[in-house]
């Protein structure tokens, strides 16, 4: 089984270092306050941050992204472990209606049957991304929540992994460390200080098995050797604006790469992410680095092809997740998430335990039906359950915190390749979640009243789904009285 990786970083080179040797990589975001972790790891030591050399500056860094991670991703686990209530099996192409018709999409006409044709089947509907099954009584198996899934292990399996990695670049030039200098003056200045000099690359990684709670972390470290670029080729490099948010003010794998004249040392390091230190220290874990390579050989990164159907482009700065893709399902039209997709139908209850708001997610105009209104949630990934996948999509975007919701209960709509689980939770008593749109994929995120969820733009399945789902919450909400 492929082991996953979960990359404590937002930078698309470092991504890219790891697609291109195999790996696809779960992105999840530190947001780790840099200049107050220094801080705090000096304080411990009792030394002022200036005292802290390149090496321990890049490794503290490294070590509180990648803590600050595993513990979001403990959050999900532990939420998903807590799980109660049943999962709601739904097969809608093994209803009658839908078979009746799948049947006579499929029969041939009289004149193609004449020129020995058959006719092309038709969808049920006409949709080619969304999933419609108004009116139609689909058969159903009740299980409870925590039943495994067939070949998906999750957070709280046997283990080992998923690994996660945490990285800091520092370049450090006439004993100064430089991080990103964030501003063209900087920039500038120390573009300037570099030219024809060498200075020293330092990135720190560390990496925890998520399953032990293990980690282990080192350094790479390369010398690198600049030209004798002109001015205008400064200010030229500055106006491509690739230079103020990077590790000293250059990189090797874009604009700057013409300006570096060589390397000592490992070349990955200096973009921001050491293969050869990766692979010892997932060694030092027990675990083969070839166990985790999830990409075919010579496969195309995702990211340069067309995955949004029906859709405009999503942000430039988006990156491809593991299970992002379309598939081709059984019913006739292509479905988000290779895995599977879920989400979080989230309730908020007053003092009496009635069920007033949920949270809903108003879409992006680049997503898919755009401009509608559903829940936070979106494809499942390696190795993921439906919960767990759930718990982290609406995290991130809809700033929906684990630790304070209870799952009571899901709906799985199975299509055979292809299902979507809609995860049911209520706030826990005590706890408030504090909605926001965490990322690009959300124009808004808000409470809204259910009363008030019909009048909406609704996604096309949450039009269809909602009556049901707002029944089973009230049913939820008596059953959890007191919880």
């Amino acid at each position: 089984m492929t082991i996953s990786i979960i990359l404590a970083s937002q930078s698309k080179p470092r991504r890219d270092v790891l697609y291109a040797a195999g790996i696809c990589p779960t992105i999840k975001v530190s947001h780790v306050d840099e200049p107050a972790a220094l801080e705090q790891a000096a304080r411990k030591i009792g030394v002022p941050v200036e005292r802290l050399d390149v090496g321990h500056r890049v490794a503290i860094l490294a070590r509180a992204k990648a803590n600050a991670v595993y513990e979001a991703y403990r959050a999900v686990a532990d939420t998903a472990k807590a799980a109660t209530g049943e999962r709601v099996i739904a097969y809608p192409l093994e209803a009658e209606q839908v078979r009746t018709q799948r049947r006579a999409d499929a029969r041939p006409s009289a004149g193609a049957a004449a020129c020995g044709q058959t006719s092309q089947p038709v969808s049920v509907v006409s949709s080619a991304i969304t999933r419609d099954f108004s009116g139609i009584t689909a058969p159903t198996r009740v299980e409870p929540i925590d039943t495994p899934i067939s070949g998906i292990q999750g957070l709280n399996g046997p283990g080992p992994g998923p690994l996660i990695v945490g990285c800091d670049s520092m370049f450090l030039f006439d004993g100064e460390c430089y991080g990103k200098p964030h501003d063209e003056a900087t920039a500038r200045e120390r573009l300037r200080r570099m030219r024809g000099r060498s200075g020293e690359l330092w990135t720190g990684h560390c990496v925890i098995d998520f399953a032990t709670g293990r980690a282990v972390q080192d350094a790479s470290r390369a010398v690198v050797y600049f030209g004798d670029y002109s001015d205008e080729d400064i200010e030229r490099y500055i106006a491509t604006g690739e230079p103020l948010e990077v590790a000293g003010s250059f990189t090797l794998e874009g604009f700057g790469g013409a300006f570096i004249d060589r390397i000592d040392g490992d070349p990955h390091g200096v973009i921001g992410i050491s293969l050869p230190l990766l692979r010892r220290l997932v060694a030092k874990l027990d675990i083969s680095w070839t166990d985790l390579w999830n990409v075919k050989p010579h496969a195309p990164n995702p990211e340069e092809l067309d995955n949004h159907p029906d859709s405009t482009q999503p942000p430039v700065e988006n990156v491809h997740q593991p299970g992002d893709g379309w598939v081709s399902c059984a019913c006739g039209r292509r479905h988000w998430g290779t895995h599977g997709a879920a989400g979080i139908l989230l309730a908020r209850r007053n003092e009496t335990g009635e069920v007033t708001h949920v949270a809903m997610q108003h879409r992006a105009q680049w997503s898919a039906e755009g401009g509608t209104w559903g829940i936070p949630g979106g494809a499942i990934a390696d190795n993921e359950t439906p919960i767990e996948g759930a718990l982290r999509e609406s995290f991130e975007e809809a700033n929906i915190t684990p630790q304070d919701i209870e799952v009571v209960g899901s709906y799985r709509e199975d299509h055979g390749p292809w299902a979507y689980t809609t995860v049911f939770a209520f706030e826990k008593p005590g706890h408030e979640v504090h909605l926001r749109a965490n990322d690009d994929e959300s124009m808004e995120i808000a409470w809204i009243p259910v009363d008030d969820v019909p009048n909406r733009k609704l996604l096309t399945a949450m039009r269809t789904d909602w009556q049901r789902f707002a029944d089973r919450l009230r049913i939820l909400s008596a059953a959890n009285q007191g919880r």
